[in-house]
C-alpha cells in the first residue's frame, strides 16, 4: 500500500512536469489553429488558448518567484489570459514548455507550498486531451508521480481519509490525513476517475464506487 505518511520527494512535481511536457507539448504543436479557439468544458468561459496561456502564466511565476497578493484568483488569472493576447499560439507553448521544463528546482526548494502547482498543471493537461478526445485523457505516463504527489498534497492540506483499491495500480492507495477522527472512505475505480474526483470534473459515463464520502467532499480545488 502507498502511504501517505512517506516523507515529501521534493524531485516529485518536477518529475512529473517534465513527463507531461513530453506528452502533451508534442500533442498542442500539431494542432490546427481552430483548434485553440475550442471551449474546454472542465474551464467554463475558456478556450483552449487561454488554459494553456494559464498553465504557462502559473509556471513563469514560479520561476521568476512573482507571488504578489491576490495570485491565482480568478480576476489574476484573467489578467494573466489578457496579458499574453497579442502571443502567438506558438510561443504561449514556448513559455509552456520553458516552464515545465525548469520550474521543478524552484519547486523543490520552496518547501511543498508550490508542489500542488505541478498536480495542476497535470489536469489541465488532462483538460486539454478530455477536449480533444483523447482516450484516457487523466491518466498516461505522468500517473505513478500524479497519484503520489495527490496522496501528499491531501496529507498536507487534512483532507479526508481515503483508501482506494485502483483498477489499473497493482497497490492500494490512501490519501487524506487518517487522524482517527472520521473512518476512511473507500474507493474502487480506476485512477483516472480518482484524478477526476479529486480536481471536481465531469464523473459522466464514468465506473466507480465511492462509499463514505460525498463526491464534492474530495475536490482539492474547489
Amino acid at each position: 500500500m502507498t502511504d501517505t505518511h512517506e516523507p515529501r520527494d521534493p524531485e516529485l512535481p518536477g518529475r512529473l512536469l517534465v513527463v507531461e511536457r513530453d506528452a502533451l507539448v508534442p500533442l498542442l504543436r500539431s494542432l490546427p489553429d481552430a483548434d485553440f479557439a475550442r471551449a474546454v468544458e472542465a474551464c467554463p468561459g475558456w478556450t483552449v488558448r487561454d488554459v494553456l496561456a494559464h498553465c504557462a502564466t502559473v509556471l513563469t511565476r514560479v520561476l521568476e518567484r512573482r507571488f504578489e497578493p491576490g495570485v491565482f484568483s480568478p480576476e489574476s488569472n484573467e489578467r494573466d489570459i489578457a496579458d499574453r493576447a497579442e502571443r502567438t499560439h506558438a510561443q504561449i507553448i514556448d513559455e509552456l514548455e520553458r516552464g515545465m521544463t525548469e520550474a521543478g528546482p524552484v519547486i523543490a526548494q520552496a518547501g511543498g507550498v508550490l508542489d500542488m502547482i505541478a498536480l495542476g498543471e497535470w489536469v489541465h493537461a488532462g483538460d486539454l486531451r478530455d477536449t480533444f478526445g483523447v482516450p484516457g485523457a487523466y491518466a498516461g505516463p505522468g500517473t505513478p508521480h500524479a497519484l503520489a504527489l495527490l496522496a501528499w498534497v491531501t496529507r498536507e492540506k487534512g483532507h479526508l481519509p481515503v483508501h482506494a483499491d485502483l483498477d489499473d495500480v497493482d497497490e492500494p492507495l490512501r490519501l487524506g490525513a487518517a487522524d482517527g477522527a472520521r473512518p476512511p472512505a473507500r474507493f474502487i475505480g480506476d485512477s483516472a476517475t480518482l484524478v477526476r474526483l479529486y480536481a471536481g470534473r465531469s464523473l459522466d459515463g464514468m465506473s466507480y464506487e465511492l462509499v463514505g464520502a460525498a463526491a464534492p467532499e474530495l475536490n482539492i480545488f474547489g
